[in-house]
């Protein structure tokens, strides 16, 4: 690639402008879709989501209920 001038561009290293975009989307808590997160407030969900990543692929996903405190009048499930 070339800039606008002509002269050559600095060549990035293997992906990490993806990796730039990871870190992004990390610091600005955009981890989940926009889907996954209209879910969770749809249910009043309250804890900690957890995934497990290997080679870019989901081993393992989960949740623990009851991390932060729950009002008494607001039940799990309605």
């Amino acid at each position: 690639m070339r800039d606008s001038s002509g002269a050559p561009l600095p060549q990035e290293p293997a992906g990490s402008r993806e990796f730039l975009e990871f870190r992004r989307k990390v610091c600005e808590s955009e981890m989940l879709s926009a889907a996954m997160e209209r879910l969770l407030e749809a249910i009043g969900f309250s804890g900690r989501l957890s995934i497990v990543v290997q080679n870019g692929r989901v081993l393992k996903s989960g949740y623990e209920e009851g991390y932060f405190c729950r009002r008494k009048e607001r039940p799990l499930l309605s």
